[in-house]
């Protein structure tokens, strides 16, 4: 089984390197070497940046790609609206065992990231910033970078910044959970849908947006929209980070220019000639089968049109010799066990398809195909974040993309190949100093039960632990059924104590019943072999 990926692996550049500008001259580029390098950046006004970020058709590269120049104006309106200052936040977190290229970046050139970020500051007229990490690397090196430029959280300065961190989890990197915990809250998503741009940080109008896209901006405002613009596509100009694992020989992160083959980029570091599939966009994107990457460019537009994703920049390619519904399995998982707990599509249907997942493959048939289908459908567009979403489509990606390998799972006694495991996943007890989680993330092994017999709706549990308990509609609670973590044990034990009726309780979580499995494993050393019929 593949290893996790270092924080920072190898990094290639195709043509002219941008944001890797400097690379090959040091590890990391502190703030004097950052300056012969780039040279030094004039501040901005609001329209001019806004401007500038329309010329070249900037859009987040965290995932979503909501054009930066309309997140800027919104935030801009809203501060001035409410007459507010608002707040920038840098979203450096990336917890995806599949990304790296944020991580990359802020190691690395952490002060092209800063740069983007106070011109964004300093068009706005906000007073605060906030960077978002998860890594030990990622912590250290933006600390550093706050240092050398002399930026401080100190109350009184004309600019308060300091770097946030949280727990290596998939849902942390979303923007509200980063928001949450920016506040003193848990690193988890509120449930609520509120735009950041109205009210975000302390409740004020927030621009946040992904560690490269501000990177990306930093470049744009030295070398003009122009010259910017002679890079890449016409319609999506520049450069982009990708991130390249999976069954490859040399896994690495790689600035390219929007426009060049996928197929090239995959050679680069050395994938399979003929891959038998490609995930595009991490573990909330898509596949793409071996005729449509032989097509694809490195592209937004290109990637979708042919079924893909770009995302969060990550490419992995797998093999012929993997039995791809094993490995999607291990993925689905993985996915299930990232749920924060707080809603029943996420902690009870991404568990529910990833053993619709398992069923087909120990030959459940057309049935149990159906059921995956359905509980797919069932989650989308109703999670209390973006997870079960991205998740569902990882899903449904997986079972459109390997109609001869489902084909023979659910009609036959399986593909015969083994799982390989060569799709990264956080590796067991990378979570703690080497990955940068801390331990108040851990689960206690206990969660909360309320006896319906006894609750009266007070409410006053919600108000004490809401990233455990929040109210439905009748004004009762709503309990998650995920573990309590550390972090939460003492205000759930609270939350017990001071409940009116006694309603409210901690039990001891039971562990699983053994559940038998014909599917193929991964036995401990790495060795291959398929188990029971030998499907895979």
């Amino acid at each position: 089984m593949n290893a996790a990926l270092p924080d920072v692996p190898e990094v290639r550049v195709v043509g002219l390197p941008q944001l890797t500008s400097g690379f090959d001259l040091v590890e990391r580029l502190d703030l004097a070497m950052h300056l012969k390098v780039h040279g030094p950046l004039e501040p901005m006004g609001g329209e001019q940046l806004a401007s500038l970020a329309e010329q070249i058709s900037l859009k987040g590269r965290g995932g979503a790609g909501f054009p930066f120049a309309r997140k800027l104006r919104a935030v801009a309106e809203s501060a001035i609206r409410r007459g507010i200052r608002p707040v920038v936040v840098v979203n450096g977190s990336e917890d995806e065992p599949a990304c790296r290229k944020d991580t990359v970046l802020i190691n690395r050139a952490p002060h092209l990231i800063l740069d983007g970020a106070l011109l964004v500051a300093e068009a706005l007229g906000a007073r605060t910033l906030v960077v978002g990490v998860t890594r030990n690397s990622t912590e250290a090196s933006m600390q550093a970078a706050l240092t050398e430029r002399g930026l401080t959280n100190r109350r009184g300065a004309p600019l308060r910044a300091r770097v946030q961190r949280n727990p290596v989890r998939m849902v942390t990197g979303e923007s509200s959970a980063l928001i949450r915990s920016a506040d003193g809250g848990p690193p988890l998503p509120p449930g609520r849908k509120v735009r950041a741009s109205d009210s975000g940080v302390g409740g004020a109008p927030t621009l946040l947006s992904n560690a490269e896209t501000f990177a990306q901006l930093a470049i744009a405002a030295r070398i003009g929209a122009d010259r910017y613009r002679n890079t890449g596509l016409h319609d999506e100009p520049g450069t982009v980070m990708l991130t390249i694992s999976g069954a490859v020989a040399r896994p690495m992160v790689v600035e390219v220019p929007t426009g060049v083959p996928l197929r090239y980029v995959l050679q680069l570091a050395g994938a399979p000639p003929l891959p038998q599939g490609v995930l595009t966009g991490g573990y909330h994107g898509r596949w793409l089968d071996g005729a449509a990457v032989h097509d694809a460019v490195v592209s937004r537009a290109s990637l979708d049109a042919l079924g893909g994703a770009l995302g969060a920049g990550a490419i992995l390619p797998i093999g012929p010799e993997t039995c791809p519904l094993g490995e999607s399995l291990r993925v689905a998982n993985w996915l299930a066990a990232e749920s924060a707990g707080q809603c029943g599509p996420c902690y009870l249907g991404l568990p529910a398809a990833a053993r619709g997942l398992a069923d087909i493959l120990n030959g459940g048939g057309p049935a149990a195909l159906e059921a995956l289908r359905q509980v797919t459908k069932a989650v989308k567009g109703r999670g209390a974040c973006k997870h079960p979403d991205g998740s569902a489509a990882f899903l449904d990606s997986t079972i459109s993309a390997f109609t001869d390998d489902l084909a023979a799972h659910v009609l036959g006694g399986g593909c015969g190949r083994p799982v390989a495991g060569v799709l990264p996943l956080q590796e067991e007890g990378a979570a703690g100093a080497g990955a940068g989680s801390t331990a108040g993330d851990a689960p206690t092994g206990q969660r909360l039960a309320v006896d319906w017999t006894l609750c009266q709706g007070h409410g006053l549990c919600a108000d004490i632990v809401p990233e455990l308990i929040q109210l439905g509609p009748d004004g009762f609670p709503s309990v998650a059924e995920a573990s309590v973590p550390q972090y939460s044990a003492a205000r759930a034990m609270r939350a017990v104590r001071r409940c009116p009726a006694l309603a409210l309780r901690i039990e001891e979580e039971q562990p699983p019943a053994p559940r038998r499995s014909n599917l193929p494993v991964l036995p401990p050393g790495g060795s291959r072999r398929a188990l029971g019929s030998g499907r895979g």
